[in-house]
């Protein structure tokens, strides 16, 4: 099934480009986006289309920074429904862990994964955005879109608590860093893993003004009626398992079936009901992890060797030359 995403995602996007010099209806409709549908926030349009948006508008502007700048304008409004149900949160980390369970109602293949940085009180958290379907091609603007709207939501929700320490982009940058510190305010590493923000923990317990039981299980009520979650098709959830661990553990079939507390033998027959299998899963992970690598970060060779989970960086040329008949070299001389 094709991954979508609410057209709220681009609220803003027309009045940017304009005051860029650019023509947004027309970058819409290159990337086969009816330009009429984001009058309709609830609107689902392709997220493959939108990602490519993002980078096709940030080319033709010469906008390295644009999905950044597109994220920073937005607020949590353009979550629609999931918003409403974040506001009348007790605190900031209910309102969090709502955004976690409940992503789904935006798109069904982004993640976003409330993950503390150690055993204290005092330790920081990490908030990360994950894409959990696969996607040939650069996602940079796409990414830094979602970081800099997370950072607008956390400012929103925790006012004087929220404390940035740290973003972490899992690419490297067309534009200078200094570019992305001034607007974050923040430390900025690249080529992680992982997209991410990292926060003082004191985020979590701070209290919403707003917080209101009866409105939020209206918002609750709402989404549960009009958003089915998706059973979290297996495959889905083998693909997101597969792309945290990657380089890090043995990514076996029986490692993956202990993640999602299922017997190996069961995983098996459900991926094989969707129609796929996980070998399959396995290598189109660790295909769209190195050419978001390649094309996108100056990592060395060897290193992305390493975090797709191969051995040897000869066992990357050889994977490269079956997935894109080109050595990962040429792939990251000329682009994907």
């Amino acid at each position: 099934m094709t991954a979508v995403i609410r057209s709220g995602a681009l609220s803003g996007y027309h009045d940017l480009v304009r005051e860029m010099g650019g023509a947004p209806a027309a970058l819409l409709r290159e990337c086969g986006i009816d330009p009429a549908s984001l009058d309709d926030e609830d609107r689902l349009v392709p997220l493959r289309a939108q990602i490519r948006l993002l980078e096709v508008t940030a080319r033709a502007l010469d906008r390295g920074d644009f999905g950044m700048r597109l994220g920073h304008r937005q607020d949590i409004g353009i979550l629609g429904p999931l918003a409403l149900a974040m506001q009348h949160a007790p605190t900031a980390g209910e309102a969090l862990h709502c955004a976690s369970q409940r992503l789904f109602v935006q798109s069904q293949a982004v993640s976003l994964s409330v993950i503390p940085q150690g055993p204290r009180p005092d330790d920081a958290l990490e908030l990360r955005f994950e894409l959990t379907e696969g996607f040939m091609g650069p996602t940079r603007q796409f990414m830094d879109q979602c970081l800099a709207v997370l950072d607008r939501v956390g400012r929103f929700l925790a006012g004087d608590r929220y404390r940035l320490l740290e973003v972490r982009l899992d690419h490297s940058p067309t534009v200078d860093l200094s570019v992305y510190r001034r607007a974050f305010g923040a430390p900025v590493s690249t080529a992680n893993p992982h997209g991410a923000l990292i926060l003082e923990r004191q985020f979590l317990d701070a209290p919403l003004r707003s917080a209101n039981a009866v409105l939020q299980k209206m918002a609750f009520d709402y989404m549960d009626s009009r958003f089915a979650e998706p059973d979290k098709a297996v495959s889905a959830r083998v693909r997101l398992v597969l792309s945290r661990s990657l380089g890090s553990v043995t990514t076996t079939r029986e490692y993956v079936a202990r993640s999602l507390a299922m017997h190996p033998r069961t995983l098996q027959r459900h991926l094989e009901r969707e129609g796929t299998g996980f070998d399959l899963i396995r290598d189109e992970v660790r295909r769209d992890m190195v050419l978001r690598y390649l094309s996108t970060s100056r990592l060395p060779i060897e290193q992305i060797a390493s975090l797709a989970g191969l051995s040897q960086t000869s066992a990357l040329t050889r994977c490269c030359r079956r997935w894109f008949g080109r050595t990962p070299t040429a792939i990251r001389r000329d682009g994907p």
